[in-house]
């Protein structure tokens, strides 16, 4: 049978190491779809490089309209990143024709809904596994595996900079400032660390599972984002010492009221699974209602490991290349007629528990304004602890747990409190999650 043709748009980390796969595991791949998967072009800026890593058996050009246009290449593969230049590239690969993988969180979170339109417009594929935590195959879950289920809920780890970042700072004692800066000289963070310290990366990545989970479209801007940047060593011992260890989650769930859609450091209890995910490594829960908890765990970015979820979707895109298109799996597991309107809830609307710090004069009275305000506003406390003051200090740090409360309700109180004369600074607020029985 007559091989399929692929474009290979940037040839850089990943690129590189899906030349490498896909030419090291040639046989098993071709068992596995049913044809040969063969490389035909490349496109990127550095041609040498491109010509170094191929070993000149393809042609390389550094127009990657070139690729898009040709009408060899049966499918076109995405690794430019960015929103620009990545989402005209792919939109022209659809219209000429081409099926199309691309490992872009970004791209798809904010013009998803445009491009798979366009590619059931003219029935061609657009996979993308390799978009959200690396080598896991967490799509391939939420859209096949777990058909079966309503899903309730998916919280997890799909960062691994943070994550490396939180792990040295508990593990070490160090502050934010110190293990950023060595996450860079790792390589594990960029020169400029924003989308992955502030929550934009793992937001990205979480509106895709939501989208697939709840049958909603791709809506980004609604995805609330908070980063760790604010983090202190002084909270994430804290936590330990209440039994909670500190992750970025990108937690989505579904309530009565529509979809959460949340990025934001949380406690998690220490005996959960998810809890002890360390250093660069990606996890993520999903509870199903007839499943239960089902925890998928693995290198959540890297060459081979990201390579790896690209040419799975090469092979599923090979073994449906003459399918019937309305047969397919849908771009979002649900069909496209049946995508929900379903409302993302606004971050003052969620209902969750709240680790709340406050630095006070240690005087008698002062917990009991601070109770009386929290009381007002409904909100239960589930635990708190007073530390001591150090020899000649006079002020102390007090911190609790609450029960769930609606994040309005948090904010009014932390305004009151801080406004009270014995609260020195601002309250930190962090959000906890039980994550059921995961």
């Amino acid at each position: 049978m007559k091989p399929i043709k692929v474009g290979l748009l940037g040839i850089g980390t990943v690129g590189s190491g899906v030349w490498t796969v896909l030419g090291r595991n040639r046989e098993e791949i071709s068992r596995r779809a049913g044809r040969e998967i063969q490389i035909a072009m490349v496109a990127d800026k550095d041609t040498e490089r491109a010509k170094r890593i191929t070993g000149g058996d393809v042609r390389v050009t550094a127009d990657a309209y070139e690729v898009v246009r040709d009408p060899e290449i049966d499918i076109v593969i995405e690794l430019i990143g960015g929103y620009t230049i990545a989402k005209d590239l792919v939109l022209a690969a659809i219209a000429n024709g081409k099926n199309v993988v691309t490992a872009n969180k970004a791209l798809l979170a904010t013009h998803g809904n445009e491009i798979f339109a366009a590619a059931q417009a003219k029935k061609v594929m657009v996979a993308f596994e390799a978009a959200v935590a690396g080598g896991i195959p967490i799509i391939k879950a939420l859209r096949e595996g777990l058909t079966a289920n309503r899903i309730e809920w998916i919280a997890g780890i799909i960062n691994g900079t943070s994550n490396f970042i939180l792990s040295e700072m508990r593990d070490k004692g160090l502050d934010f400032g110190v293990v950023l800066k060595q996450a860079q000289e790792l390589g594990y963070a960029e020169s400029d660390p924003t989308f992955d310290i502030e929550g934009v990366d793992a937001g990205h990545k979480l509106t895709i599972m939501s989208a697939i989970a709840f049958g909603i479209p791709m809506q980004f801007e609604r995805c609330y984002t908070e980063g760790i940047s604010k983090l202190t060593r002084d909270d994430i011992r804290y936590a330990e010492q209440l039994g909670y260890r500190i992750k970025l989650l990108g937690i989505t769930r579904r309530v009565p009221e529509g979809i959460e859609l949340r990025v934001h450091p949380t406690l998690i209890p220490t005996r959960r699974l998810i809890a002890n995910v360390e250093g660069v490594m990606n996890a993520v829960l999903v509870k199903g209602d007839a499943v239960g908890a089902t925890m998928y765990y693995g290198a959540g970015a890297g060459s081979e490991p990201t390579a790896s979820a690209v040419i799975a979707d090469l092979v599923d895109i090979t073994r449906l290349h003459t399918a019937d298109p309305d047969h397919r799996v849908p771009h979002l597991a649900f069909q496209p007629d049946r995508i929900a309107d379903t409302r993302v809830l606004p971050m003052e609307e969620v209902v969750t528990s709240y680790y709340l710090r406050m630095r006070v004069e240690d005087r008698p009275g002062v917990l009991a304004d601070i109770t009386r305000i929290l009381a007002d506003l409904s909100i239960s406390i589930d635990a708190m602890v007073q530390k001591e003051p150090s020899e000649g200090e006079h002020q102390v740090d007090i911190i609790m747990l609450t029960h769930e409360t609606r994040e309005k309700q948090v904010n009014a109180a932390i305004v009151k409190i801080e406004a009270l004369a014995v609260v020195a600074g601002k309250v930190t607020r962090i959000r906890l999650e039980e994550l059921g029985k995961a």
